[in-house]
């Protein structure tokens, strides 16, 4: 998610860009470097580094402000700044647990999948936050009339969560499922599902709901 994140708005800023994947717990030497905290993703630009996804596109706002990442009122810009973090917030309550369980478990940790943490985290977690993000997906965006980095936060852990095999219920969150299928076919977001394809075929990811 943290990754997409960085990627997409590179793409909507038109900033060019390469990426180097890293594994989950493998990663590559000197990474400690990068990223102090050991998390993904990280950047380089020329001589400058920058760590946290959220700080590297805040980076990339100052650097292209146009279009912008951040509305210009008070009031809106706050908004996509709580969504921003309530993004991190679905990470850790619901994809985190589910991407550990069904991805990081079985294919890098070569463990077992504990079945139990899944269907508690999709039983309680996780339709607190899809209730809540059904009634606040009334629109195309979630704030003002154009992508912001709240609709790439958001959007970028319901990709995620469909990847691991979980469709979003269009009977139950029909809103949601709109506004997630709208965001995912502009062309910022269908520029990086399509690089991380590959990727995302060889750890066994599920892209049907992709189309």
């Amino acid at each position: 998610m943290h990754v997409r994140k960085a990627i997409v708005t590179a793409n909507l800023k038109g900033i060019e860009h390469t990426v180097e994947p890293v594994i989950p717990f493998n990663p590559p030497p000197g990474w400690d470097a990068l990223s102090p905290t050991g998390l993904i993703p990280a950047m380089q630009d020329g001589d400058f580094t920058l760590a946290e996804s959220g700080a590297i596109c805040f980076y990339m706002e100052r650097l292209k402000p146009a279009p912008a990442m951040l509305p210009a009122d008070t009031k809106a810009c706050s908004r996509v700044q709580f969504f921003d973090g309530y993004s991190g917030y679905v990470f850790r309550s619901v994809i985190h647990g589910l991407f550990f369980q069904k991805i990081i478990t079985p294919a890098i940790l070569k463990g077992t999948t504990d079945q139990s943490v899944i269907d508690n985290i999709l039983a309680t977690t996780q339709p607190k936050v899809f209730d809540y993000l059904e009634s606040e997906a009334g629109g195309k965006f979630l704030v003002g009339d154009s992508l912001t980095l709240a609709d790439i936060g958001i959007v970028s852990n319901l990709i995620n969560y469909q990847y691991l095999g979980f469709p979003i219920d269009k009977a139950k969150y029909p809103k949601l499922a709109k506004y997630a299928a709208g965001i995912i076919a502009l062309e910022p977001f269908q520029r990086a599902l399509s690089n991380e394809k590959p990727f995302a075929e060889q750890m066994g990811l599920h892209r049907g709901f992709l189309g």
